[in-house]
C-alpha cells in the first residue's frame, strides 16, 4: 500500500522516519528464503525500491554486502549477497518490473554481480537533478518532497559486518522504506516541468549502459601522483602499488587500510633503502610497517631496477581533448568555440534548472568542439558520443553555432528557444 504523504508546506517541521511500517525484517541467508523472497516480490505489484549496502573503505572492491528490497503487498526484504551470491532468482522475479534506485549508477555494479540486472528503472537522485532540486541527497530529497528525515548515521559502517546489528538493519529497511513514493513525487515534478520524457530517456541510457572497462594503469589514480617528477619515481609507485593491492586483495581489505596512498607517495619521494629510514617516514610507523616492510622495500627496489624501456611514460597517450586551459594556445579558434557553448550551455541551464553537465557532458562538448565534424554529421557524432535525444535537440543548436565561431568572435548564442 502506498503511503499517504501530507502536501509539505514551507512552515512544516519534517517527521522523523524511525521505524519501517511492518518492522525490521530478518535478514535471508539462505537458499530456501531467496526463493521465498523471489516469490513474494514477484506476488507484489507497481515499483520495486531497490538499495545495496557495500562496505567501501573497509573490504577490497565493491561488492554489495546487504541488498534491500521493498514493493506494495510484499513487504521489505532484507538479503545478505555473502550468505546468497546468486540472486538471479530474484531478478527474475523482477524482469517486467520498474526499479527505484536512488543514484542508481553506484549501485548497480554491485547488482550485476550477484545477477541482478534492471530492464526499467527510475532513478530519484537523477530525477532529481533535472527537477532542479539544490540537494539531491536521499535525505535531502525525501525531506523537501515528503515532509519526513531518515537517519543517516550508519551510511559509512563496515556492512560486511556480521551478523549486522539491529539498528543498522533499521536503517537499511528504511532507506526503501518510502522510495517508490518519492518516485512518484519526483515524477510528478517532471512532469509538470515537461522534463519526464528526458528523465526517462536517461534512466534507459542507465539500463543500457555498457559495463565500465577495467582502467589501465590504476596505479595513477594514487593521490599525489602529481608530486612525483621521474619515470624512475613512477616505475617505483607502480611496484609499491602493485604490492599493495595483492596484499589488499587476498587479505580482502581496503587497500587505502592496507598502506595510505600519502605513504607510498613519501615512500617513493624519500626512497627509503632500509628498514630503520622506512619506519621514519610518515605512515609506516606502528607493528604493521615493520610487519609488511620488506615487502615495501623490494617493491621500491624492483622500481628502482627496471630496464629504461619499461619505465611507464609521464602521462597516458589520449585521444581525449587536451584541458581546456591549453586551448587558447594551441587552437584559438577552437577556444572561440568552446567559450560560446559553454555561454550558452549555462544560460541554458539556468533557464531549465537542469545542471549544465546534465544538458550534455563536459567531455562531449570537448570532443565535438576540438575535432568538429560537418554540421550534417553533428546529431551521429553526438550520437555516437552516447549523448541522448533529447539533450541533442537542446544542445545541437548551441553547438552547431559553436562551430562556426573564429577567435576574437565575441558574439553570443541564441539560446532563446522553448525549453
Amino acid at each position: 500500500m502506498t503511503r499517504t504523504v501530507a502536501p509539505v508546506t514551507e512552515a512544516a517541521a519534517p517527521t522523523p522516519l524511525v521505524e519501517p511500517r511492518d518492522g525490521v525484517p530478518d535478514v535471508v541467508t539462505t537458499e530456501r528464503g531467496l526463493v521465498q523472497a523471489a516469490q513474494a516480490l514477484s506476488e507484489g505489484g507497481g515499483p520495486v525500491a531497490v538499495d545495496a549496502e557495500r562496505a567501501s573503505g573497509y573490504r577490497y572492491g565493491q561488492a554489495a554486502y546487504l541488498v534491500q528490497l521493498r514493493r506494495a503487498g510484499s513487504g521489505t526484504w532484507l538479503i545478505d549477497p555473502a550468505a546468497c551470491p546468486d540472486l538471479s532468482p530474484v531478478d527474475e522475479a523482477l524482469h517486467d518490473v520498474e526499479w527505484v534506485l536512488h543514484a542508481a549508477s553506484q549501485d548497480l555494479p554491485c547488482l550485476a554481480e550477484v545477477g541482478m540486472r534492471p530492464a526499467r528503472l527510475f532513478d530519484t537522485e537523477l530525477g532529481a537533478r533535472l527537477a532542479g532540486l539544490a540537494r539531491v541527497g536521499l535525505g535531502s530529497v525525501v525531506e523537501e518532497l515528503l515532509g519526513l528525515t531518515l537517519a543517516k548515521e550508519h551510511s559509512a559502517v563496515d556492512w560486511s559486518t556480521r551478523p549486522l546489528p539491529q539498528d543498522w538493519l533499521r536503517y537499511a529497511a528504511l532507506d526503501v522504506e518510502v522510495l517508490v513514493d518519492l518516485r512518484d513525487a519526483v515524477a510528478g515534478l517532471l512532469a509538470e516541468q515537461g522534463k519526464l520524457d528526458w528523465a526517462e530517456q536517461e534512466f534507459q541510457a542507465l539500463v543500457e549502459a555498457p559495463p565500465t572497462p577495467a582502467r589501465v594503469d590504476p596505479w595513477r589514480r594514487t593521490s599525489g601522483t602529481h608530486k612525483l617528477r621521474s619515470r624512475r619515481q613512477l616505475a617505483m609507485l607502480r611496484e609499491l602499488w602493485n604490492s599493495r593491492d595483492a596484499l589488499a586483495r587476498q587479505r580482502d581489505i581496503s587497500p587505502g587500510r592496507v598502506l595510505p596512498d600519502a605513504a607510498m607517495v613519501a615512500a617513493v619521494t624519500a626512497g627509503p633503502r632500509t628498514m630503520e629510514e622506512l619506519v621514519a617516514l610518515p605512515g609506516f610507523t606502528g607493528p604493521a610497517a615493520r610487519r609488511n616492510g620488506k615487502r615495501w622495500l623490494e617493491a621500491l627496489a624492483r622500481g628502482r631496477r627496471t630496464d629504461e624501456g619499461d619505465l611507464p611514460l609521464q602521462s597516458l597517450p589520449s585521444d581525449a581533448p587536451p584541458p581546456p586551459r591549453a586551448w587558447p594556445d594551441r587552437d584559438p579558434d577552437a577556444a572561440a568555440r568552446l567559450s560560446f557553448a559553454r555561454a550558452g550551455i549555462a544560460e541554458l541551464s539556468e533557464r531549465l534548472a537542469v545542471p549544465a553537465e546534465n544538458l550534455m557532458t563536459p567531455d562531449t562538448v570537448r570532443r565535438v568542439l576540438w575535432t568538429p565534424s560537418p554540421d550534417a554529421e553533428l546529431d551521429q557524432r553526438l550520437a555516437e558520443l552516447r549523448a541522448r535525444p533529447w539533450q541533442v535537440e537542446l544542445v545541437g543548436p548551441i553547438l552547431r553555432e559553436a562551430l562556426t565561431k573564429r577567435a576574437g568572435d565575441a558574439s553570443q548564442p541564441d539560446t532563446a528557444a522553448d525549453g
